[in-house]
């Protein structure tokens, strides 16, 4: 399964009641934190998120309201006098961006990684012990002022185990769980793999936020399938569609809820809100028209996506 919590919904500008983007994940143990906008660490300690154990921090490009929460965050980390590395990703321009942080946080008791996501996606458990060796990150480029990506987490979902061929095959009871986690057994001189005990493979979960970006077919393409979006919609209003290019290359309700339905997702959250908008939610009726199934997102908000 996987834990998803929104912990800042604003734009550009926080506000009392939404911090600046952020959106934490966690499967099996394991997090990654979404951009790191300022008020991330207040905004995840109302919601009882914490943030210390966080193994990857993945920004989608490098304005100030998605960032300018790391100085702060990597120093608690220091004083908590964390050891395990912490590993940093984001489009291209990462280590000149993170020059200057780092600097803001003087000496730092652990590692700090920073890496680029393969074009075809990473398996976290090459990356970092632990993770399941189903959960797969990938990055997909967006269309912003800057360099911008948003972010794809998969976790697959191997077949059916089928103990009576695991049997056969010799393997101990003991090493079944191996097995169906998808990692081979050593018996002697042969290995037993995951394939030979397991059925087909079943539906995953699927996982995208896209950060900021106005409207591009590289949205549609990664959104395809996913059970659950959460997408910047930093304008309400329609006739606010051509301002949202012009002025930042954002979207609006509308064309969140259109990439959603045409790319049959499950749910869609609307997040990147323009302080503009006192309650977002009064626009909420532009995005359900194209696409039922759309929350008005707000800090706190929270899911866990579980297999079918």
């Amino acid at each position: 399964m996987i834990d998803i919590t929104l912990l800042g919904t604003s734009a550009l500008i926080p506000i009392p009641e939404r911090a600046l983007t952020a959106v934490f994940l966690s499967s099996d143990g394991h997090s990654i934190l979404f951009d790191c906008g300022e008020g991330t660490q207040s905004a995840a300690r109302k919601v009882g998120v914490s943030l210390m154990k966080t193994d990857i921090i993945a920004l989608t490009h490098y304005h100030g309201d998605h960032i300018f929460g790391l100085p702060g965050l990597l120093q608690t980390m220091h004083n908590i006098k964390r050891t395990e590395p912490l590993y940093i990703t984001g489009p291209e321009g990462l280590q000149e961006t993170m020059t200057p942080i780092l600097k803001l946080t003087h000496w730092i008791c652990y590692p700090i990684i920073l890496f680029e996501v393969p074009s075809d996606g990473l398996k976290l458990s090459a990356l970092i012990d632990g993770w399941s060796p189903m959960a797969k990150l990938s990055a997909f480029k967006t269309e912003h002022r800057v360099p911008s990506q948003g972010y794809c987490f998969t976790l697959s979902r191997a077949g059916k185990f089928m103990p009576e061929r695991a049997t056969e095959l010799g393997v101990p009871i003991n090493q079944w769980n191996l097995l169906q986690k998808g990692t081979g057994v050593q018996l002697g001189d042969k290995t037993i793999l995951p394939e030979q005990v397991l059925g087909e493979p079943r539906k995953g979960l699927k996982f995208v936020f896209t950060g900021d970006t106005a409207l591009c077919d590289n949205l549609f393409t990664a959104a395809e399938g996913a059970d659950l979006l959460i997408s910047e919609a930093t304008y309400g209003e329609f006739e606010q569609a051509p301002g949202a290019v012009e002025h930042g290359r954002h979207m609006i309700f509308a064309q969140a809820a259109e990439v959603a339905a045409k790319a049959n997702v499950k749910e869609l959250w609307l997040a990147h809100f323009s302080q503009m908008m006192n309650e977002p939610r009064e626009y909420l009726p532009n995005a359900t028209k194209i696409f039922s199934n759309t929350i008005c997102g707000y800090d706190g908000l929270s899911t866990t996506l579980h297999f079918d």
